[in-house]
């Protein structure tokens, strides 16, 4: 049986897929375009192959947004005209018809691929410029993780076959490829929740959906990410994506070179068990790093000395503090402690997803008492944006292995995904953030945020 989080005495610092890929924040309602979305008729974009689904006829949608986004995208930010693709294929795995393709199979004469071949996948072929999808896989995603999940799909392939026309990375590296073509797709996501899309609709909690489903897309946690079709960590694709989303086709076309940050990695000898610490030594190990990081960034931020707050576990009923009922997690500013639920939250967390899950849960209240002794709001929408921001900032520390002096204990591959997925699942449940109209995309946002961007970004201070 685990033991209960006990109080932690304050240290001083010593010294801190798609598999088979060829080659601002959202606030409020998002608005189809001019009007309700209507059906692009079959003739106005030909797919060889196609069915009459809803699925496919959803595919179609979406590739017709397309072509209207980067005809108008493309000269204004890679120069020359849009030149549109030589062709689409729709194939279902599930009922093959091999009569519904030409001779030459999918793709062209010179980079033929058998229908079978293209079952559980979606690619763009740059030999042929066209792109193929098994439909079945695009209701595989739909049902499962959300309609919306659909059309970024085909967003990224469209994105490959820009990089076909632009130029892709000249490292030769899958990985800048893949997490590009990423950044593509959110660029145009953006344009559908602007209202760009005549066919399309996009509504905010489906980028909560679309940002789950990636989780199912990344590489394998511990995989290779300079192997010939590395696509990225979850945490790199769902970086990517947002940043195409918050700041559009400039950035997706200007911040992908070979000094990009990615955090892909592979597995070590001494990451056992796949990288999970034991529990009782992730909370040891916060316990330990948190107050030695705030001990020394807070002087520097707001010129004063920190004073550490208690941390407290409890079992099912959260202690008499205001605020606090019917809570997992928080902050008690009236005795200043950070409590965490250990049977409803922190045992769940690190079970279900792992160790950095639980690292991430202690550091969000924690962030919340930082902010209260700099003398600002622990209970309002700005507070916990900001305390999202203030735990990727923390949790950089880790991956910049800043604490080597204070414990052996280094990052492992798949803790960063870790911290997203609980922000997904848990961030937006009221028990962890109360009456706080926040999405699981807004609260990754601002995680990414301050992992990459630092404290400065997280409002802290004046």
């Amino acid at each position: 049986m685990r033991p209960l989080l006990h109080r932690m005495t304050p240290v001083v610092v010593a010294g801190l897929v798609l598999t088979g890929c060829a080659t601002g924040t959202v606030r409020g309602q998002a608005s189809p375009g001019p009007g309700e979305p209507v059906d692009v008729p079959a003739q106005h974009l030909p797919v060889t192959g196609v069915s009459e689904d809803p699925i496919d006829q959803f595919a179609r949608n979406a590739l017709a947004d397309l072509e209207a986004f980067w005809t108008q995208a493309y000269p204004a930010h890679f120069g020359g005209e849009y030149t549109p693709l030589a062709g689409y294929f729709s194939v279902d795995s599930a009922d093959l018809d091999e009569s519904a393709y030409p001779e030459t199979g999918i793709g062209c004469e010179d980079s033929s691929t058998p229908p079978e071949d293209v079952a559980g996948n979606a690619f763009y072929d740059p030999v042929c410029d066209v792109i193929a999808y098994d439909r079945s896989l695009l209701q595989e995603l739909s049902d499962d993780h959300g309609r919306l999940l659909v059309p970024v799909v085909m967003a990224h392939e469209f994105g490959h076959a820009m990089q076909g026309r632009f130029g892709f990375a000249a490292s030769g590296r899958s990985i800048q490829d893949e997490t590009q073509a990423d950044c593509l797709a959110g660029a145009w996501t953006r344009w559908v929740a602007d209202g760009g899309s005549r066919h399309l609709s996009l509504r905010e909690p489906e980028l909560d959906d679309v940002v789950r489903g990636f989780l199912l897309l990344r590489d394998d946690v511990g995989s290779d990410p300079d192997d010939v079709e590395a696509h990225g960590s979850y945490f790199d694709r769902v970086s990517a994506f947002y940043d195409g989303f918050d700041t559009g086709l400039a950035t997706c076309r200007d911040a992908f070179g070979e000094d990009r940050l990615f955090t892909a990695a592979e597995f070590q000898p001494t990451d056992l068990d796949q990288g999970n610490a034991a529990f009782d030594d992730i909370v040891t190990w916060v316990g330990t790093t948190l107050p030695a990081f705030w001990g020394e960034v807070f002087p520097d931020a707001l010129g004063s000395e920190f004073d550490a707050p208690e941390v407290a576990g409890f079992q099912g009923d959260a202690p008499d503090c205001a605020g606090l009922e019917d809570r997992d997690l928080g902050y008690c500013r009236d005795d200043r402690t950070v409590y965490i639920d250990e049977s409803e939250l922190a045992v769940p967390a690190y079970d279900e997803i792992g160790d950095f899950a639980l690292a991430t849960a202690m550091a969000l209240p924690y962030a919340l008492a930082v902010r209260d002794q700099a003398g600002l709001s622990v209970d309002d929408g700005a507070a916990m944006w900001s305390a999202v921001c203030l735990t990727g900032w923390y949790e950089a520390q880790w991956y910049d292995d800043a604490f080597g002096e204070l414990l052996e204990a280094e990052i492992s591959p798949g803790d960063l995904d870790e911290a997203v997925q609980f922000l997904l699942q848990y961030g937006v449940d009221d028990r962890v953030f109360p009456d706080v109209d926040t999405s699981g995309f807004e609260l990754v946002g601002a995680f990414r945020t301050g992992f990459l961007d630092g404290g400065e970004a997280c409002e802290l201070g004046g």
